[in-house]
């Protein structure tokens, strides 16, 4: 698992922990890892944020919760949108992926788990409800292209899988 390079003023951290994904609301912008940096310069909060693709529509909604938070709070702020290094899975934060898991989606695994899942169709993804891996992919999309839908075979329960994405 790789990790994010962040310069994070830690005053904007609870701020920041606040604003929710808009497609995942139960992860925050920061649990995703999509909040580069984040630094006061002259009174303005200046944030760099990737989106976790690029031309992902909800980098707007994000910029706008981010200068709102921030507002509330006191503050003028500037987003900056930073393509590179592009956004990864290995960015979202262990507390990331048990919100994931605890909200009915399974965390993406890792590269070569994926595609052994995806491509090969191993049994590798744990059921967000009752933990069995005993599941099968039903489609390689789930409700965004950056999901796959499941089912698993033991409690019959359908479910998301957050794909690896590198």
């Amino acid at each position: 698992m790789t990790t994010i390079e962040q310069n994070i003023d830690e005053k904007l951290v609870p701020i920041l922990e606040k604003v929710s994904d808009p497609e995942i609301p139960v992860l925050s912008i920061m649990d995703m890892g999509v909040v580069r940096t984040a630094i006061i310069e002259k009174g303005v909060v200046k944030v760099q944020i990737t989106p976790t693709y690029s031309g992902c529509p909800a980098m707007d909604v994000i910029g706008d919760d981010i200068k709102s938070a921030l507002k509330v709070a006191g503050y003028e702020s500037e987003i900056e949108l930073i393509l590179a290094p592009a956004w990864t899975t290995d960015w979202i934060t262990p507390r990331g992926r048990k919100a994931l898991e605890d909200y009915g989606i399974a965390a993406p695994l890792g590269e070569e788990a994926d595609k052994d899942v995806l491509l090969r169709g191993k049994r590798l993804v744990k059921c967000p409800q009752c933990g069995s891996t005993n599941t099968k992919m039903i489609s390689q999309f789930g409700s965004t292209a950056c999901k796959a839908q499941f089912q698993c075979s033991d409690c019959q329960e359908p479910f998301d899988y957050f794909k690896c994405l590198k």
